[in-house]
């Protein structure tokens, strides 16, 4: 991933090793997560690739990856991380489903041996020019029969591997990865069988220690006065920040031990992380949900895990590329299948629906629009579609009624909701509106905190302009002083009664929504 990404984004492959030995070593380190990954970024591929392009050199490039380090790194000490609190969980498990299922349809094609959309490569359309399901399409017609193979008996292992007593100590994925190593260098006699370098993962390799130091790079400092140099840090840091947010929370809901994760404490780690990368020559860094689901599926149980992949990755980097280029793409996609499909069972779908549509809606476009579009452009449709969910459930809960048969006629009791806001105007109109002549209306607010200033001019004018009009009685109960509205005075000792006592028979009740359908009907 750390190379496709590179190359998705248009920087050089080293760089992406780079700032997936960063996320590991030092934002491990760091970090208040126990299992988030962090590394380079596929939602920050298009981001980079119009940086470099726009800024001319990949050395100006690192300088704003250092400064959006640095603006990370005090919105962490502000405490900005707090934001992370108010995503909704429907909308980060529609995050994870979705990319569960970006996770299967974008491996398929790896897994049978068809590689021609890098690694890494998580958007809808494709840097090869072909979108998800054409290159699906694509892989149909370019089986490999050696590459097809690896993968079935990969997955067969990862599946079936830790039920085996004794043997389940050394993790599914090694086991699968060496298999596919092996199985590979069986198949290189065969014609049929035989996998070509390009079905396999593609390491740079120095040929000396100077070779391998040179290929990390300096940011060019002089250059700290180009505007554009600013806007894109500014950019780097919102997306890095949001996505890395998103991705922790994400990654704490698959914990099996539902620990937290301080967003403000993860934000400066990812800062300081991102510094460190640019200053070496690294890409952009943050929390990465499909590392952190592998290494959960894996057994991770603590932050050591994520330091030593970081550690590892510099020590094969450094020393033992060659035998990392041996690696079949297909062995890959085999562990990123299984990760996929526990991420999107049917199962978390048929939970979603069962808790209605306001949980159901906002899950359901998120995962349509993450599938289609991006992470980021997915979870914002998600959010919209969330909030307004809100909102609608807000507008329909504002009062709750009681229509009561007294001595003297029925009456209608509505009983204000605790926060009144600009929202419920709508409805509250609306019933009145529909409120029939010659009634007594009991307005009771005892229980509200706030009522909105719309909503209470609308009470003030249907009682004193509409009400008459239609002979209707208006009692005003409860209602605080700061409303400026009076409640009120000189009951007569029914309406009091009414007011305190049960009534004589209660005809109907509920929410606002099955009053308005009542009065209409009527």
């Amino acid at each position: 991933m750390c190379l496709g990404i590179a190359l998705a984004s248009g920087a050089p492959l080293f760089a992406g090793m780079i700032s997936g030995i960063v996320g590991g070593l030092v934002i491990g380190f760091l970090s208040g997560s126990q299992l988030s990954v962090s590394g380079p970024a596929a939602g920050l591929t298009a981001v980079v690739l119009v940086a470099i392009t726009k800024l001319g050199a990949f050395d100006i490039f690192l300088l704003s990856v250092v400064i959006g380090g640095a603006i990370q790194l005090i919105l962490g000490l502000i405490k900005a991380g707090t934001v992370a609190n108010y995503f909704p969980s429907n909308v980060i498990t529609g995050m994870l489903t979705a990319i569960g299922i970006i996770i299967i349809l974008k491996q398929l094609p790896h897994a049978f041996g068809y590689d021609a959309d890098s690694e890494g490569d998580f958007t809808f359309f494709q840097v090869d020019g072909e979108n998800t399901f054409s290159a699906l399409f694509s892989a149909i017609n370019h089986i490999s029969i050696g590459a097809t193979l690896i993968t079935i008996i990969s997955i067969f292992i990862i599946l079936y591997w830790s039920k085996i007593p004794k043997l389940n100590v050394v993790p599914a994925p090694l086991v699968a990865v060496i298999t596919g190593i092996l199985l590979n260098s069986a198949f290189s006699g065969s014609e049929l069988l035989a996998l070509g370098s390009n079905h396999l993962v593609s390491l740079p390799v120095p040929d000396s220690f100077s070779d391998f130091v040179g290929q990390f790079t300096l940011p060019r400092f002089s250059a700290i006065g180009n505007k554009e140099v600013w806007i894109t840090a500014i950019t780097l840091a919102i997306v890095a920040s949001v996505e890395t947010l998103l991705n922790v929370e994400a990654t704490d809901k698959l914990d099996p031990m539902k620990r937290y994760t301080s967003p403000n404490r993860e934000l400066k780690a990812q800062g300081v992380g991102n510094m460190v990368s640019g200053l070496i020559g690294g890409l952009p860094i943050t929390s990465v949900i499909v590392r952190s689901s592998a290494n959960i599926n894996a057994g991770g149980k603590t932050k050591l895990s994520t330091m030593v992949h970081g550690a590892l990755l510099l020590v094969c980097t450094a020393l033992i590329p060659v035998v990392l280029n041996k690696i079949p793409l297909a062995t890959l996609a085999a562990v990123l299948l299984v990760t996929g499909y526990k991420l999107c069972k049917i199962s978390i779908f048929k939970e979603m629906f069962k808790n209605g549509k306001y949980q159901w809606v906002p899950f359901a476009v998120t995962v349509v629009a993450i599938v289609f579009t991006d992470l980021l452009v997915g979870i914002a449709l998600g959010m919209v579609v969330s909030v307004l969910a809100i909102l609608r459930g807000n507008m329909k809960s504002s009062y709750y009624f009681r229509k009561e048969k007294y001595n003297s006629g029925d009456s209608i009791r509505l009983e204000l909701a605790q926060e009144v806001s600009f929202l419920n105007k709508a409805s509250i109109l609306l019933t009145l509106d529909h409120i029939p002549g010659n009634i007594t209306l009991v307005i009771d607010a005892h229980k509200t905190a706030y009522i909105d200033f719309d909503v209470l001019q609308t009470i003030r004018e249907f009682k004193d302009i509409k009400a008459p009009q239609k002979n209707i009685k208006v009692i005003l109960t409860g209602f605080k002083n700061v409303y400026n509205i009076q409640n009120t005075p000189d009951l007569t000792s029914e309406e009091q009664t009414r007011l305190s006592s049960p009534q004589v028979h209660t005809i109907s009740s509920g929410n606002h929504k099955e009053l308005l359908k009542e009065l209409q009907l009527n």
